[in-house]
């Protein structure tokens, strides 16, 4: 069984903001096995899904994206799960808008959601990927940049970018991180890393 966490905050307002593309991907998943209603358990609306013949559970954080740590702790220790079987998926201001990134670990790059999932596990030993959501323009602040919605060129650009990414969560599935990283990581020279 693999859990994937889509970081997001919940509530209407800020559905489609730059903050839930987690979500969003997560969302693709489930509409993608005919799932249109969660569970509620672990902090989260959850959807049991299947990836070929592996059990997956989709979890979208109720607590906002700051503690996001309680559901993906709850979730692993409900099924006595390892950190090698959770996928976080969050956005990332450091990627240009569209570009995804897979990792099998590392810093939370000022990323609040990964960094409360590091204080919940006592580790930064865990998969993630991250949608690029572009720099804060002009006076923008991160917080607002993140709270804010894609303009209208970018979202043709992110829609194709979150279709991606549930393609990347399913090869990360069906065939383990390092798969998923050749085939869905453009070259380390083509881009900043965060």
């Amino acid at each position: 069984m693999k859990i994937v966490l889509g970081i997001g905050n919940p509530g209407s307002e800020y559905r489609g903001t730059r903050h839930n593309v987690g979500f969003m991907v997560a969302d693709v998943l489930a509409q993608r096995q005919g799932v249109n209603k969660g569970k509620s358990r672990f902090q989260a609306v959850t959807a049991d899904i299947k990836i070929g013949k592996e059990k997956v559970l989709l979890v979208k954080p109720v607590t906002y994206v700051n503690r996001s740590g309680f559901a993906a702790a709850a979730a692993l220790s409900y099924y006595d799960l390892d950190l090698n079987d959770l996928l976080a998926v969050c956005d990332d201001m450091n990627l240009p808008v569209g570009k995804i990134r897979l990792r099998r670990g590392g810093l939370s790059g000022g990323h609040n959601g990964l960094k409360s999932i590091a204080q919940a596990a006592h580790t930064e030993d865990f998969a993630r990927l991250r949608v690029g959501i572009g720099e804060p323009k002009g006076k923008r602040t991160g917080v607002d940049h993140v709270l804010s919605r894609f303009q209208t060129g970018e979202e043709p650009v992110i829609r194709e970018a979150i279709e991606r990414a549930a393609d990347a969560v399913e090869t990360w599935v069906r065939e383990g991180i390092d798969a998923a990283m050749n085939r869905f990581n453009a070259p380390e020279s083509d881009e900043d890393e965060g």
